[in-house]
């Protein structure tokens, strides 16, 4: 694939800043411990109190870098992209339980991380682990968010990810980090392997 990735077009951060505060909250479970789904830097880095991790899997949405990032990983001059939940297929990450006691500071811990602009859809996902199925809440991409590339070829989101580096380092450690700790699991993600070829490919040279 040659030229460059498509441009992306100027947001308004203040108007999605408000729109992320104006999207509902799930309900939690009164008095019970809830699990997280996680499925890119949640696997490495929570950031939360949990009591247990298990290794999960999700059918119905897979792993995509198709969210733009202007703040982790990326700016609004050079963007870089970040993991989302997508329609169609499966996918391998880790569901951390949080304790009850601690369930409105977990949340709003989330909300902070996730959905400061609202370009997630906070969902009660059943996952299938080693002990059984557990719901867990997950945070779905929102197509029609502005922050949503839709598919785009691979090498485009390669040099996305070449360029993208934030206020939480450069977006290719975030990907290398998201394969590292699923093969930990014995997980292989071919999409993923297949971008840490590609952006090897297009880094420059030291």
């Amino acid at each position: 694939m040659h030229g460059s990735p498509p441009a992306v077009r100027s947001l308004d951060y203040d108007a999605l800043r408000a729109y992320g505060a104006t999207r509902p909250r799930p309900e939690l479970p009164a008095g019970r411990d809830f699990w997280v789904f996680g499925y890119g830097s949640l696997m490495w880095n929570p950031g939360f109190p949990h009591l247990a991790v298990r290794q999960a899997l999700l059918h119905g949405f897979h792993r995509r870098f198709c969210v733009y990032s202007h703040r982790y990983r990326g700016t609004p001059e050079r963007p870089g992209l970040v993991l989302g939940l997508d329609r169609g297929g499966a996918c391998h990450g880790m569901i951390f339980q949080a304790p009850a006691a601690e369930a409105g500071t977990v949340m709003d811990y989330l909300w902070e991380r996730e959905m400061v602009t609202g370009v997630y859809e906070p969902r009660w996902l059943t996952t299938r682990t080693p002990e059984g199925p557990v719901s867990a809440l997950g945070f779905v991409v929102d197509p029609r968010h502005p922050q949503y590339t839709g598919k785009m070829p691979a090498d485009w989101v390669a040099r996305m990810i070449v360029q993208g580096r934030g206020n939480r380092g450069p977006c290719s450690e975030y990907l290398v980090e998201t394969d590292r700790h699923l093969r930990a699991l014995g997980i292989v993600d071919r999409s993923l392997s297949q971008l840490i070829r590609l952006v090897d490919r297009h880094c420059p040279p030291t």
